[in-house]
């Protein structure tokens, strides 16, 4: 299935500290965007694994080919 991820919100905190702002907006829209994904779950597992932040939260709207 196709994804149009359209608002992302990534869990920046970890042992070593957070990330400054203009990274962690750079990860963000990095990510926005298009993503092809078995299901719902297997998007966000392929984001996490692309980024490796976690996601606090996720917008996105299915695509119909």
């Amino acid at each position: 299935m196709n994804y149009l991820v359209t608002d992302i919100e990534f869990d920046f905190t970890d042992s070593q500290g957070e990330l400054d702002d203009w990274e962690q907006e750079q990860i963000v829209q990095n990510n926005i965007g298009y993503w092809e994904a078995s299901d719902d779950d297997d998007l966000i597992e392929e984001i996490t694994a692309s980024t490796g932040w976690c996601i606090k939260s996720i917008n996105y709207e299915v695509l119909l080919k």
